[in-house]
């Protein structure tokens, strides 16, 4: 974690997606009220280290120990003058953009140098402070650190399950509260990228009869047997639609990914033959490991779903989610700057029209 000063004039962090996930946006860095500044800084890694692998009981090697206080000294009395700051050493296991296996269960350890005049103790502690929590406990006690010494500060964490990059921002907190000064920003980050580590077997879907591909723990393209029907101009007519929509609001058309399509007709034919409305397939399966199970590495996913009867066309139901006021996402993601790529589904049985829309970014 190389630490690099800029100015930060404003920030906007609202990541909107119709149950799917995004990578997590730059937070606002927690304005010190140890040493107050004129302008909230931030650092920021640019570091360009290759990513390393850390499975469920696995960390990388850690740096050779420094000197600092044992668990055990008692915790000097403070002068109630004294300061507090810290300074980043080190990472000493998870260095930024580590790849983590979804629902891995690792430890982060940083290394920070006491830097100002009070002694740390139990009474100081590391705590969550914006993105993911990442399971983290709510607050994780400091050993006892005389001034000029080093600490190493642990905290276990699990891999979400989302492929993705994904970051979590903490803070160590005086005993009364206050968030302490680390160089010139107030943050200790862990960013991990989370990958897929279910392997699908995937058999090319048809415009009609039974789609079946199977992956381990039901997170892939459920096994579907009815006789559903898809519909290769209702397709057309929604992508088209949806294309030019955002082309009357300055924004590129998406493009049609092979690989997505098949994620959203797989899932347009479980809606269809199990009567689903929602985006968690009849196999527990999610829009973000039916994406895996396509082939499709993406940073970035989303979905739409409708189902109707009858059946609306193309047109119609890229109206529907437009006027849609009960999730607003469904428009969001039709006009989402995010996203780059597109998937469409449709899927017709016993009456009913299922449409699926899978957004993605590689």
């Amino acid at each position: 974690m190389i630490k690099k000063l800029f100015m930060v004039a404003s920030l906007t962090a609202m990541i909107l997606s119709s149950c799917g996930v995004q990578a997590p946006a730059q937070t606002a860095v927690p304005a010190s009220t140890e040493t107050p500044v004129a302008d909230a800084l931030v650092a920021t890694d640019t570091s360009a280290a290759p990513p390393t692998d850390a499975s469920a009981t696995e960390t990388p090697a850690a740096l050779p120990t420094e000197t600092s206080a044992d668990a055990g000294t008692p915790v000097p009395t403070n002068f109630p003058d004294c300061t507090n700051s810290a300074a980043f050493v080190a990472d000493v296991t998870i260095p930024d953009n580590t790849t983590v296996r979804g629902g891995a269960i690792f430890t982060k350890t940083w290394r920070v140098r006491n830097t100002g005049t009070c002694a740390w103790g139990p009474d100081y502690t590391l705590t969550h402070y914006s993105d993911e929590q990442m399971g983290a406990p709510a607050s994780v006690p400091l050993d006892v650190t005389l001034p000029g010494q080093s600490l190493d500060i642990s905290v276990g964490l699990t891999a979400s399950n989302s492929i993705g990059s994904h970051r979590g921002n903490f803070v160590i907190k005086n005993p009364t509260g206050l968030i302490m000064q680390v160089d010139n920003d107030s943050r200790l980050w862990v960013i991990i990228n989370v990958t897929n580590t279910v392997t699908a077997t995937l058999t090319p879907g048809t415009a009609s009869g039974s789609v079946t591909s199977a992956t381990a723990n039901g997170s892939g393209f459920a096994n579907v047997t009815c006789s559903f029907s898809s519909d290769p101009a209702k397709l057309t007519a929604t992508l088209n639609a949806v294309n030019a929509y955002r082309a009357q609001n300055s924004l590129p058309a998406y493009t049609l990914n092979a690989q997505l399509a098949r994620a959203a007709q797989a899932h347009a034919n479980d809606m269809a033959c199990n009567k689903l409305f929602v985006h968690t397939g009849s196999d527990k399966s999610t829009p973000q490991t039916r994406v895996a199970a396509s082939g499709y590495v993406a940073s970035s996913v989303s979905e739409n779903v409708y189902g109707s009867f009858p059946p609306l066309n193309g047109q119609g139901v890229v109206n529907w989610w437009i006027n849609d006021r009960t999730d607003l996402r469904h428009n969001q993601n039709l006009l989402s700057s995010t996203y780059t790529e597109i998937g469409v589904g449709y899927s017709f049985f016993d009456n009913f029209g299922y449409y699926v829309l899978v957004f993605a970014k590689p």
